[in-house]
């Protein structure tokens, strides 16, 4: 270019029919602009002259020919790049080498485009959907079965129990009885109402009852302690026509031997063993 401006102002030449270059509204000639002011480029090392294009990012500079793919070779003017450990990429061999796979579809999660995590994976958005609706899930609350996840919706129609008392479905926790789930909450003595998740219980009519209302209203007394026969836990017991005893109360009734397994004679309410009976 020429202008008004005589003379450079680092070497005193004449610009008179020569190029120049201002900077800080001083006129300089072209070889001592590039000596003083030209960047060096990344790649080669070599000034990037005033008759060059600097392309620049991140403060650093490349000629327009060198600057390309440090894998591929590829030209990145123009083009969308990423950076990894200031070593500029394609897209093509950044998603190759550094990007993430969709867990769904297993396919490069490309730079730039928006990802879903979940659990230490990562999907694209269009993949991470309900397995049954087919519906974005975002950030929905979800459940995850079999490593398919589904909308709260739609795995409480599938898969979800509903309690066998108030029909409501069981979220979390839950107990099962007579193999139906019930809530915890919902599980209690169909008498007294106690919760029995966490204690014994007994079953008639395919209703539990905790041990005290089962023991009040429905169990066997034994004919010699008087006490509720609950067979908790297995335990056995003796019956002889209308009545039952305790296992440990089936004893006769002079001199207290066990009559399990004996033979034994009944005088009025009693039971006696063979030599009792006999004398």
């Amino acid at each position: 270019m020429t202008s008004s401006h005589t003379d450079c102002h680092f070497c005193l030449q004449s610009l008179r029919g020569r190029k120049y270059t201002l900077r800080e509204e001083n006129a300089y000639c072209i070889p001592c602009y590039d000596s003083l002011y030209a960047n060096p480029c990344e790649e080669c090392k070599q000034p990037i002259e005033c008759s060059s294009k600097d392309l620049a990012y991140k403060g650093r500079h490349w000629h327009e020919g060198c600057f390309r793919c440090a894998k591929c070779s590829r030209s990145l003017v123009e083009k969308p790049f990423a950076a990894k450990d200031e070593v500029l990429l394609c897209t093509e061999c950044y998603s190759d080498e550094y990007s993430s796979k969709c867990f769904h579809c297993q396919k490069t999660i490309m730079p730039g485009s928006r990802k879903m995590e979940f659990k230490g994976s990562s999907w694209h958005e269009s993949c991470f959907v309900c397995q049954y609706c087919r519906q974005p899930l975002g950030t929905k609350p979800l459940i995850t079965k079999d490593n398919e996840n589904y909308c709260v919706p739609c795995f409480e129609k599938q898969f979800a129990h509903h309690c066998y008392a108030c029909k409501k479905v069981i979220t979390s926790g839950g107990v099962t009885y007579d193999d139906q789930p019930w809530h915890k909450e919902c599980f209690v003595c169909a008498v007294c109402k106690t919760q029995l998740s966490s204690q014994r219980f007994i079953s008639k009519d395919e209703h539990p009852y905790c041990v005290d209302c089962f023991s009040k209203f429905y169990a066997k007394k034994c004919a010699a302690c008087k006490k509720p026969i609950t067979a908790l836990g297995g335990a056995k017991y003796m019956s002889f026509e209308d009545r039952q005893w305790h296992r440990e109360c089936f004893n006769c009734a002079r001199c207290s031997a066990s009559l399990v397994g004996q033979e034994f004679l009944t005088r009025e309410d009693d039971i006696l063993c063979h030599k009792c009976g006999s004398a």
